[in-house]
């Protein structure tokens, strides 16, 4: 694979650059947004590794321009920033998953392994699906909601989540696979949240908490 790795820290850099050529892929490291802007406007990249606290900015504003002009690109964030409203934030603001320093090796070659995936496309049949669940549509090719007429503004974990739901109607899905098929790594408090946000934006009457077991969505 070719990544394009984002971080500042000469020590770090080197041995993640070192890790990563290893594992055999191809590695373009860089330690200014304004430089990753241009590389990544070329294209060809099958994955970033994004540090949130670059010198010339916040790697969040980065994660945004990518999102902006590809929803499909794997972003791995690499920090520091440890808080739970650091990791939704960063997840929300479209990475796929959200590593904090410092970690294993092994374990960032494996989260990278899986966000890539991830990304891989669906089989023709599944890739051209649409999902209903009484007034709500949603379109997994395009990762959008459809209330009506009306367009829903989800995140990734939680159209995520609500994809697992509705594919799944009239049955409890338990917290376990719902964080299991999460585009992230997740927790049960930060699972309450993105439920309670999802009651949110789609309205209620959709999600159905099954206390101490998980979550369901009902047909009628």
């Amino acid at each position: 694979m070719r990544i394009c790795l984002l971080e500042d820290d000469l020590e770090l850099g080197r041995s993640l650059q070192a890790l990563l050529q290893n594992a055999e892929h191809e590695v373009m490291w860089l330690r200014r947004i304004a430089d990753a802007k241009l590389w990544l406007q070329e294209g060809g990249f099958d994955a970033v590794v994004l540090d949130l606290g670059l010198p010339d900015g916040d790697g969040m504003e980065l994660l945004l321009r990518i999102r902006r002009s590809d929803r499909k690109l794997p972003v791995l964030i690499i920090t520091a920033r440890d808080a739970i409203e650091h990791r939704l934030d960063g997840l929300d603001g479209g990475a796929d998953d959200y590593l904090v320093k410092p970690f294993a090796g092994s374990e960032l070659l494996a989260r990278l392994r899986a966000v890539t995936r991830r990304s891989l496309p669906a089989d023709a049949d599944e890739a051209a699906a649409e999902w209903q669940l009484r007034d709500l549509v949603l379109d997994e090719p395009r990762m959008e909601v459809r209330r009506g007429i009306e367009r829903v503004s989800l995140s990734r974990t939680e159209f995520s989540l609500l994809l697992t739901l509705v594919k799944l109607p009239d049955r409890v899905v338990t917290r376990r696979q719902l964080e299991s098929r999460a585009p992230c790594q997740m927790d049960g408090r930060s699972l309450d949240v993105h439920i309670s946000n999802l009651r949110r934006k789609i309205g209620e009457g959709y999600i159905r908490t099954v206390r101490g077991v998980g979550y369901l969505v009902e047909r009628h």
